[in-house]
């Protein structure tokens, strides 16, 4: 979960630096966040292999909580039409 929420800490960062305005180009921070992004499905995967067997309710609330921080960083990006 700390990869999201970095990757929206990244996000809301850009926007108070540069405002929401379309960039000519994308820079640092939106490859920062991209590669945060697609870091974190590997590293779920293995957790929801590893331990939905052995406790699911407990994995289903983590889950849970890795689907929330993903669409709360991948909000300002549809909603500010990055």
């Amino acid at each position: 979960m700390g990869f999201r929420m970095r990757s929206t800490l990244d996000c809301k960062r850009f926007v108070a630096r540069f405002g929401t305005a379309p960039q000519p180009d994308e820079g640092t921070s939106a490859h920062l966040w991209q590669l945060l992004m697609g870091l974190q499905i590997p590293v779920v995967a293995f957790f929801a292999i590893r331990c939905l067997p052995k406790s699911p309710r407990s994995s289903f609330l983590v889950l849970g909580l890795q689907a929330a921080a993903g669409i709360a960083a991948l909000a300002p990006v549809y909603l500010l039409h990055w």
